[in-house]
């Protein structure tokens, strides 16, 4: 299910950031207020990979996921984008939740810059990005006015 009404407003949503390596993964709190990075998830298989997203799906109780779309800065859609949507609908049927895509444009630049600023090491600063991103994008939907606004446009 991939449709952005069908996520509950209440209740908490775990952003995901794909990558074909790692999967970058946030939480928002209960009232869907504030995103934080949880953890970065370095990829196996995809019967390990499903085991933990319904791990922590199950642990944080999620109503929903939140999956980082790659879009151009046109909005169009290339491949990344249409990986990405893959991983979301896989994602979604492997925790049975909902699922949201939204743009991700800048997320890692911005994530890289604030990690920066925060003057974590070069080495810290890989370990953490992806999750951060994540945490950049589920915070985006989650302050968000129209959140069925479609991922190709500014998402504000």
């Amino acid at each position: 299910m991939t449709d952005n009404a069908s996520v509950p407003t209440r209740g908490t949503l775990l952003g995901l950031d794909y990558g074909t390596k790692r999967i970058g993964v946030a939480v928002s709190t209960p009232d869907q207020t504030i995103a934080s990075p949880l953890e970065n998830y370095t990829r196996r298989n995809p019967t390990e990979d499903a085991a933990f997203l319904k791990k922590i799906a199950t642990e944080y109780q999620a109503v929903g996921l939140v999956v980082g779309l790659p879009v151009h800065m046109s909005g169009d859609e290339g491949t990344k984008a249409r990986e990405a949507r893959a991983f979301g609908e896989w994602a979604g049927n492997a925790c049975d939740l909902p699922v949201v895509f939204w743009d991700e444009r800048y997320s890692s630049a911005m994530a890289e810059l604030y990690l920066q600023q925060a003057e974590v090491s070069r080495k810290k600063q890989k370990s953490r990005l992806d999750k951060v991103a994540a945490q950049l994008v589920l915070q985006a939907f989650l302050d968000s006015d129209d959140r069925t606004a479609a991922p190709g446009r500014w998402n504000s």
